[in-house]
């Protein structure tokens, strides 16, 4: 019989790429990980991993094993929502992650929605980017998350979580005047971009690269009301969604671009039916529902 914690390490190395990095994921010793990975291919009875340069990578057999390491965790995490309900009540921590936006406008109602019915849940809040989510749910450092992504820049689908849609919303290009009118006007402007890494900054990109020119950027920021700020001072254009917009500085207009942002609530896949992420799924939902957004 195959070892689950073995075969956790093989999908981590999947996903995280080097030894140390599952290492230091696990706060194991890169060695420990080595020898639990070598006993594993012994109980295969076949190559699960291979030499590549100083590296290693997973084999064909190996990245098959993978596949179906991420069904059996799945089914695990099933089995702990099926006891959960089974004990009935909801306590113990909820871990819930969030992008900053989300944080300052859905998480609030949500939160105190939680509180009120389930006061013995003990509710954790992490922000953090959409990017670092998956990471963070396959960690267990996080058990529910906001993610966002963009229909220009769709997410690449992770096989260890599921999502549920939650809202979509439209996107603005912000400007401290009546100029520029429209993105391609917008060529010759400085700009305010998201921190390098981002999917805010990857949008900005991909939006100005798709409009013909690349954007002469001037700062990063990662708060919208921070961006608004920058923009109504003149030091340039940015691109923000409407989550984003609570309070609109005088100077600035906002420009409808042709996309949309999509933001939806992610969990480890099989843990949709535990009793706290689906009393979280139902407490964002309706946060969202009073925002007046939905999803297309």
């Amino acid at each position: 019989m195959l070892d689950v914690r073995r075969l956790r390490l093989l999908r981590d190395l999947a996903h995280l790429g080097t030894i140390s990095a599952v290492a230091e994921a696990h706060t194991y010793t890169a060695s420990a990980v080595s020898q639990q990975l070598a006993a594993l291919q012994r109980e295969a009875g076949v190559p699960l991993l291979e030499r590549f340069g100083r590296r290693v990578r997973l084999t064909a057999a190996g990245v098959a094993l993978v596949e179906h390491t991420e069904v059996l965790l799945g089914a695990l995490e099933a089995a702990d929502a099926t006891l959960a309900a089974a004990r009935g009540g909801l306590t113990g921590p909820l871990r819930i992650g969030a992008f900053p936006s989300a944080v300052r406008t859905l998480l609030p109602a949500a939160l105190a929605a939680l509180g009120r019915d389930h006061p013995h849940l003990d509710l954790h809040v992490s922000e953090l980017d959409p990017v670092d989510v998956p990471a963070a749910l396959r960690k267990r450092r996080l058990d529910v998350a906001l993610v966002h992504d963009y229909d220009l820049v769709p997410a690449d689908p992770d096989p260890t979580a599921e999502s549920l849609r939650l809202l979509d919303e439209p996107v603005f290009l912000a400007v401290a005047d009546e100029h520029p009118g429209t993105l391609a006007d917008a060529a010759d402007s400085h700009w305010i971009v998201g921190s390098p890494g981002t999917l805010c900054h990857t949008l900005a990109l991909r939006l100005c690269h798709d409009a013909g020119f690349s954007p002469r950027v001037r700062h990063h920021a990662d708060d919208f009301t921070a961006v608004l700020a920058l923009v109504a001072a003149g030091q340039g254009v940015a691109v923000v969604p409407q989550l984003g917009v609570e309070h609109l500085p005088a100077p600035v207009r906002l420009r409808t671009l042709p996309i949309r942002r999509r933001t939806s609530i992610a969990f480890r896949r099989g843990s949709g039916s535990h009793p706290a992420v689906a009393a979280c799924v139902t407490a964002l939902s309706s946060a969202a529902s009073g925002s007046g957004l939905r999803p297309d």
